[in-house]
């Protein structure tokens, strides 16, 4: 059955409304876009505990500094449906125009403070402030019962986390495995962007974290050497490092030393060229 496609907020906000009263069981799985395998495996997951699958495609431009990569990031809305279509999504919220989410005079923002510090919160000012009220957003707009979300972008899965806790939204934040090429690198729209060389200089961040996850499974608790592990990886491969922490799992709080049985994480991000990565794995 071809994929549904709505176009405005109001019609999306009628047809939630008609789908919950039917007894529909909704889930959410929002995007800008660009898709890939691994939001395809969202999608799967989606359809897998739910009676309709939404997807929105949205490039947010609320969440986008005034030096990043909007005006240029990869857009192909035909391709998407296609592959939407593909894995059985039954509708695509696709705003027209940002108008349809934010109209003339639109001044209300959500932010969720402690998680967002820190990381990509305090290298990209404003981003999860944008993030929090496209998402706040989404989840009056289609109203689901659950929301997926990928773990590559960690710190936002934990954001939005907090979000639905918080504000009383009533919906299931279910976080899914990254995606990788068979090579390592975590699927990502961005990766577009990439020469072949700069993608070959990428496996980096990857390969840093693997190194992480070893030292650490043979009892290496020191952050600072798990963090130079990394580094070692970026400036071998000429990538510029954004950060490599090491943190709590929940609160992201930063850490010193890995003590068993509280779960970690090991964050990185970097540049090739103008092209910002990010990557993350489970201590």
């Amino acid at each position: 059955m071809p994929v549904q496609t709505v176009r405005t907020t109001a019609e999306m906000q009628q047809r939630s409304e008609a789908l919950r009263m039917s007894g529909k069981r909704i889930a959410l799985v929002p995007t800008m876009g660009f898709l890939h395998e691994g939001h395809l495996s969202l999608m799967r997951e989606a359809k897998a505990r739910a009676d309709v699958v939404v997807v929105s495609i949205f490039v947010n431009p609320t969440q986008f500094g005034p030096k990043e990569d909007l005006s240029r990031y990869p857009r192909d809305l035909e391709g998407d449906l296609s592959k939407c279509e593909s894995v059985g999504v039954d509708v695509v919220f696709a705003p027209a125009d940002p108008k349809e989410m934010y109209p003339d005079g639109y001044q209300t923002w959500v932010e969720v403070t402690d998680v967002s510090k820190g990381l990509c919160g305090e290298k990209r000012p404003g981003h999860f402030r944008g993030v929090a009220t496209v998402v706040a957003k989404l989840f009056n707009i289609v109203r689901p019962y659950l929301a997926l979300f990928g773990e590559k972008d960690y710190q936002q899965l934990q954001v939005i986390k907090a979000l639905a806790r918080d504000l009383n939204f009533g919906i299931e934040i279910v976080g899914m495995p990254t995606v990788r090429d068979p090579d390592g690198l975590a699927m990502s729209s961005r990766n577009a962007y990439l020469s072949p060389s700069e993608r070959e200089r990428a496996l980096a961040l990857s390969r840093g974290l693997r190194t992480a996850h070893h030292l650490a499974r043979n009892g290496v608790r020191e952050v600072r050497e798990l963090v130079q592990a990394v580094r070692k990886e970026l400036e071998a491969a000429q990538v510029r490092e954004d950060y490599v922490e090491v943190v709590d799992a929940e609160t992201l709080r930063s850490l010193t030393t890995i003590e068993p049985g509280r779960p970690a994480r090991v964050l990185v991000a970097g540049f090739l060229g103008t092209t910002r990565l990010i990557d993350n794995l489970a201590l």
